[in-house]
């Protein structure tokens, strides 16, 4: 039979119920489980671990993560709201321990602000809404005990968001195993970048690329943008959002699929390297046995040593580099201008198209 996999709740929607089960505490005393609303029109019933009243008319309770059968940093940790209740008719909502604070421009957040989503915010304000006594408002401040710990492991402090996670959610509901969303949390890099007014950014697949690309060009952290396998997916989110030119800069293993116009360069999705290679290095000369060396190489760096003692990894990888850049322009109908390098996992230059050349190294 199907294993149906489990749906998780959201950082936003723990927050919401933890923030309710504390006002119900102060009004009613502790619960074990509370029911709050979400924006697609589903109300959750989420377990609430623990709650606890405290002095000054306020409670804390909190409640775990949990991800279903999604790989995601966040399972398991707790998150905890604290609330005081007030004559204001307000709901003001804080960052307590272990939640971010957003330090550069480009997120949904506005910059020196809690790096607690519109969304969630929402959530949590109409989850208390729905037991706050008429007249009677309420202050937030909402925990998460080992927020710093775990955001080490994310993309938070790349993209400005420092001391902590963000509070994230647009449904309240975590879908198991998404690519979809996993695609989306990269975009982010893009509006960071646009938004510190960058004409040129820079693609880079993984830490190789990175590194290099700060090596070569000296570039700041915001106009790097990791894209993973999904190259494809971020050259679309770039067209959309007005880029005008885009240096991309990677380890061979993962341009020369580009080449073969494989714009989702994980190995399950397709592998050409060193078929491209081949069939690039007898453009340029290589004798048969050469590209049957190559053919049968169990990696890129081997493949490229074989050039090298052939004299060819330069005509080769340029060509390359070039074929790279003519799909990339075929990909996004000539919107974006650029300019390719190639590069081996010690940090040279193996190979550049035409536009890389003209580039201050």
């Amino acid at each position: 039979m199907p294993r149906f996999l489990k749906y998780g709740i959201s950082t936003g929607a723990c927050a919401a119920a933890a923030a309710k089960a504390a006002v119900v505490a102060l009004l009613s005393g502790p619960v074990r489980q509370v029911v709050i609303p979400t924006p697609i029109g589903i109300r959750f019933e989420i377990p609430v671990k623990e709650v606890k009243k405290l002095e000054n008319c306020s409670a804390v309770a909190t409640v775990i993560k949990t991800a279903g059968d999604d790989i995601d940093v966040t399972n398991g940790i707790a998150i905890s709201a604290t609330v005081k209740l007030t004559d204001e008719g307000k709901i003001i909502i804080h960052r307590g321990a272990g939640v971010g604070v957003v330090t550069k421009p480009g997120l949904q957040v506005p910059v020196g602000e809690s790096a607690i989503n519109p969304v969630p915010k929402k959530m949590i304000t109409d989850a208390i809404s729905e037991v706050l006594p008429r007249g009677k408002g309420a202050e937030v401040v909402i925990t998460v005990p080992e927020g710093e710990k775990v955001a080490e492991k994310t993309q938070n402090e790349k993209l400005g968001i420092v001391g902590g996670i963000s509070i994230l959610g647009t449904t309240g509901v975590v879908k198991p195993l998404s690519i979809e969303a996993y695609r989306r949390s990269l975009v982010p890099q893009l509006d960071v970048a646009l938004a510190h007014g960058y004409n040129r950014v820079f693609f880079v697949p993984g830490n190789i690329g990175e590194r290099i690309a700060k090596q070569l060009f000296h570039v700041f952290d915001d106009q790097i943008v990791q894209t993973g396998d999904f190259v494809g997916y971020l050259l679309d989110r770039a067209v959309e959002k007005g880029v005008k030119e885009i240096v991309l800069v990677g380890h061979s293993g993962k341009l020369v699929k580009l080449a073969a116009g494989i714009f989702n360069t994980h190995h399950k999705m397709g592998d050409a390297r060193n078929e491209v290679i081949a069939a690039y290095a007898g453009a340029v000369g290589a004798t048969t046995q050469t590209i049957q060396q190559i053919l049968q190489a169990n990696t890129t760096e081997e493949a490229t040593e074989i050039l090298k003692k052939a004299g060819l990894h330069q005509a080769t990888y340029d060509r390359i580099a070039q074929k790279v850049n003519l799909r990339l322009a075929e990909w996004t109908k000539n919107k974006i201008r650029f300019s390719v390098v190639i590069v081996s996992i010690d940090g040279k230059i193996l190979g550049q198209d035409e536009n890389a050349r003209s580039l201050k190294l």
